[in-house]
């Protein structure tokens, strides 16, 4: 019976050295190097129609927009080092309102695609999400998507 008790101890230990803590970070900011600060906010703000924030910094070549939940984009052309993109990097959104983001993208004529690139067509994940992929001024990547 004793050998039960340590067992069980033990095991209550383990789950306890071994238990997911939740994260006390949250995401506040994603900030983008771009050539153009005023031409990459006018994408943000037409495309994605991002809302524009106030730029607490105050620095001019800098320009924030905010996602909403406190969440905020921040454009930066203060730095003239070359950015390395690839799909990989990317900024994935969520929308209930999938349908209206493809139709705002084609009458912008903004070309959007599937994960491997074939224009205008919507990639489903294998657990159903449909997504797709297009590029900013800048060529950085952006996923929007239908996850709940």
């Amino acid at each position: 019976m004793k050998k039960v008790y340590v067992l069980m101890a033990a095991c209550l230990v383990a789950a306890n050295l071994f238990a997911q803590k939740p994260s006390t970070l949250t995401i506040n900011h994603l900030a983008l190097s771009v050539k153009d600060v005023n031409v990459s906010a006018k994408f943000y703000a037409q495309v994605l129609e991002l809302p524009e924030i106030t730029n607490r910094t105050k620095m001019d070549g800098i320009r924030w927009f905010g996602f909403g939940d406190g969440n905020e984009l921040h454009l930066l052309s203060t730095i003239k080092v070359p950015v390395q993109i690839n799909k990989a990097v990317h900024l994935g959104l969520s929308t209930k309102d999938f349908t209206g983001v493809i139709k705002r993208l084609t009458k912008q004529k903004i070309i959007y695609s599937d994960w491997e690139g074939l224009p205008n067509k919507i990639n489903i994940r294998a657990d159903g999400i449909r997504q797709i992929f297009f590029q900013d001024p800048d060529g950085y990547w952006i996923e929007v998507n239908d996850a709940k």
